[in-house]
């Protein structure tokens, strides 16, 4: 595909995230018991035929790094091309962090000079879809835009959180608001956007050296009269984790879709991770495991119904888990209660212990190494 990719994989999302990206980057969460949110992207970008994807980041990286070690699970292990983690660094002339998303592909400027591709698809890390860019460059085309935004119609009470297009009769973007308080539209952005390569280079060596930082508020809001700007709906699931706690956990609840799964895991492209090798799932005599997605190298001896359980967990004789997220590692000691909580990664209950989110908006968290 004549195209590159760059995936934005830096923000600081503590604020909405909390505890779980206390020690990891939001698209380095897990996802659907064996997957991590940037699995999702990566997986759009080869299932695309594009062959050259640059994944920036910045905070808490370590996590996402150690996922990305071998890009061989997206095959982006190959001679040409190939799969590319970008981080801040301090040289003789420029000691900045990223500044902004702008910035971040500013800073790795080198990446876009070298290639030579005439489009480049930007995206985030931390959104779950399925996505042929192909059918978004040719729209790009053929309605002779500068810059495409993928969109999508949203019946949702959160609007407020995403960037809101109103467009005219051939599509054109007349507006966009990022996060306005009273939405004037229902065409969300995605996040997902193609230009080609040279405006790229063109457009962010005049606005950074100004002072001007942001992908959206410099360019898509700052040029959007200058430049033909159009949207390109999508309609099939989309989610991002972006917004908060709450939206990680209707996530991974909505992988208990049939329809979500099949889309996911068992229809062709298929979203590829990193592997593991782990024996599969054990279930012992007293285990009652229903309505769930479970891990490899799990054990069972207790009850668990609705909830995402990812690998090696261990839950003991006489416990309950329901309508919950157990990361790798979490063991569960008999006769325990979890329900309408999320435990990150190796949480250790001993015997007896009740963790009960008043409701699913009212999660308990259990943060990374906690023993109760």
């Amino acid at each position: 595909m004549k195209a590159i990719g760059i995936i934005l994989a830096g923000g600081n999302n503590e604020g909405r995230l909390g505890v779980l990206t206390d020690h990891r980057a939001a698209a380095a969460l897990p996802i659907g018991s064996s997957y991590r949110a940037i699995d999702f992207t990566l997986s759009n970008m080869s299932n695309s035929g594009i062959g050259k994807v640059a994944v920036l980041t910045q905070y808490n990286s370590r996590s996402l790094r150690d996922h990305l070690t071998s890009s061989k699970w997206w095959d982006f292990g190959r001679k040409h091309g190939g799969l590319f983690v970008f981080t801040p660094f301090t040289s003789s002339t420029d000691s900045n962090w990223f500044r902004g998303t702008a910035d971040s592909i500013y800073q790795n400027m080198t990446y876009l000079l070298r290639s030579n591709e005439e489009y480049v698809i930007i995206t985030s890390g931390d959104s779950i879809y399925k996505m042929d860019y192909r059918k978004l460059v040719e729209s790009h085309e053929e309605k002779g835009a500068d810059l495409t935004i993928v969109y999508q119609e949203m019946e949702r009470a959160d609007l407020n959180n995403f960037g809101i297009m109103e467009m005219d009769e051939t599509g054109r973007l007349v507006e966009f608001e990022e996060k306005p308080e009273q939405p004037k539209s229902n065409k969300a952005s995605l996040g997902t956007y193609v230009i080609a390569r040279t405006l790229l280079i063109d457009i962010l060596n005049e606005i950074v050296p100004q002072g001007k930082y942001d992908f959206v508020k410099d360019i898509l809001i700052g040029k959007r009269k200058e430049i033909k700007i159009y949207g390109y709906e999508f309609k099939g699931y989309w989610n991002t984790l972006s917004t908060g706690i709450s939206a990680y956990y209707n996530v991974n609840m909505d992988f208990l879709k049939k329809e979500v799964w099949d889309a996911f895991v068992n229809e062709y492209p298929y979203i590829e991770t990193k592997a593991k090798d782990e024996p599969p799932a054990k279930y012992n005599k007293d285990a009652d495991v229903r309505d769930s997605i479970v891990g490899s190298g799990t054990i069972f001896n207790g009850k668990v119904e609705h909830s995402i359980i990812f690998r090696r967990v261990y839950t003991e004789e006489g416990s309950v888990v329901k309508n919950s997220i157990l990361m790798e590692g979490c063991r569960i000691g008999k006769n325990c209660v979890v329900e309408n909580a999320i435990l990150d990664k190796e949480v250790v209950l001993s015997h007896g212990q009740r963790v009960i989110g008043k409701s699913i908006q009212e999660l308990a968290i259990l943060k990374k190494g906690t023993r109760l």
